[in-house]
């Protein structure tokens, strides 16, 4: 890790947010919600070779140990697709570094698990990550390009959301392929759910109820208790901040505010 540079844009003022994008992205895809977070400082990240940041060896634990360097203690925890993954895994791992953790189409285990009893957990199918890491080697570009669209699959306004996040993210260099490879790894390999129980924070759940890599019957395998709440958003595929950009700013703001106090 030694040399690495994680790129952080810090605005606004007021109780720290952390907000961590998803695969093949960069912090560019928060731009639609910018300005409805400034009374808060935000620390926008772009993970480890994506975007501006260097890249760095190792898996999720190693990513999450450059984060919890580089931001403050006590900040709630935003963290989308990939992103949310990485956020769960820094609320277990150093839960001195966050008040909250929101959660935005994620899951604690990205790979369906179609043998597990007594019955299958909904998520990506094996064979579609196994194709994006074979064609990681070929052409990045278009493999980064296929990722988004099916992002936005599901969603009303899907040909004009990709157009956006496009237009954001390649704003910004491409990813690193290592880097690439390291989110695929991480989306096909860890499982978070049976250490769930060790976030005693508030926790929201964000879900699209027409997001296709993060299908919503996963929440009712969920547990949940009072210190989680979960919304699910109606016409919402896998990319809420930025197809209905106003109405997830309506339900993350009252959250933020009671837990900030």
């Amino acid at each position: 890790m030694s040399g690495s540079t994680l790129h952080i844009e810090t605005i606004g003022q007021g109780h720290d947010v952390v907000l961590l994008h998803g695969w093949g992205v960069n912090s560019a895809v928060f731009e639609p919600i910018k300005h409805a977070l400034n009374d808060y400082t935000v620390h926008y990240v772009d993970l480890p070779g994506f975007g501006h940041s260097d890249p760095i060896e190792g898996d999720i634990h190693d990513w999450v140990n450059a984060l919890a360097q580089r931001l403050p203690d006590n900040a709630i925890w935003l963290g989308w697709s990939l992103g949310g993954l990485v956020a769960t895994q820094l609320a277990i791992n150093f839960p001195q570094k966050a008040k909250g953790l929101i959660t935005v189409a994620s899951s604690p285990c990205f790979m369906a698990q179609p043998n597990e009893q007594p019955q299958p957990w909904p998520g990506i199918a094996p064979q579609v990550l196994s194709q994006f890491s074979e064609q990681l080697n070929n052409n990045l570009p278009k493999t980064i390009e296929r990722f988004l669209a099916i992002q936005a699959m599901g969603s009303e306004s899907a040909k004009s959301d990709i157009q956006v996040i496009k237009s954001l993210v390649l704003a910004k260099p491409l990813p690193q392929q290592q880097s690439l490879q390291q989110g695929l790894d991480m989306l096909a390999n860890i499982d978070l759910r049976h250490q769930l129980a060790e976030i005693e924070l508030p926790w929201l759940r964000i879900w699209g109820r027409l997001d296709g890599l993060v299908p919503k019957r996963a929440l009712k395998m969920l547990n949940t208790d009072q210190k989680t709440t979960d919304i699910i958003l109606q016409k919402a595929s896998h990319a809420p901040f930025i197809s209905h950009s106003s109405l997830f700013i309506e339900q993350i703001k009252p959250w933020l505010n009671k837990i900030v106090g």
